[in-house]
């Protein structure tokens, strides 16, 4: 007679007990696992948040550089012109590359569509596929 290696009271549980055990055990890692990826993405969150701020404040040192170049623009262009001339030309070429730079930003919002169309063309061509094998 073989013998199995397992004792009586090994094998006294029912599959009915071993199903729940196997449930409970299973819903205590995934909450485990929920709670691992909650902390790592608020440590995650944390990190992205001071990254966002330390661009901010890059941006900010930014814009204060370039209003320092167009004084410096203006100041150079005193030399041979009246101060306030000087102002109206830099102000003037600033409009025009202001205005430059919104039509290129128009262009491209124009090419952005409100909704994801090869997707919807994905679904219905998936749509028509279910009824026509359902016929």
């Amino acid at each position: 007679m073989a013998t199995t290696g397992i004792t009586p009271s090994q094998d006294d549980r029912s599959v009915a007990e071993l199903v729940r055990q196997f449930s409970e055990q299973t819903s205590h890692l995934i909450r485990d696992e929920m709670r691992l990826a909650q902390a790592e993405m608020s440590r995650k969150a944390k990190h992205a948040g001071a990254g966002m701020g330390l661009f901010g404040g890059a941006g900010l040192l930014a814009f204060f550089g370039v209003g320092a170049l167009v004084t410096c623009a203006i100041a150079a262009l005193s030399l041979e012109l009246e101060v306030w001339a000087a102002a109206l030309i830099v102000a003037g070429a600033l409009f025009l590359l202001a205005g430059v730079v919104a039509m290129l930003g128009r262009g491209q919002t124009k090419q952005a569509s409100p909704k994801p169309e090869r997707t919807v063309e994905n679904v219905k061509r998936d749509v028509g596929e279910l009824k026509e094998r359902h016929r």
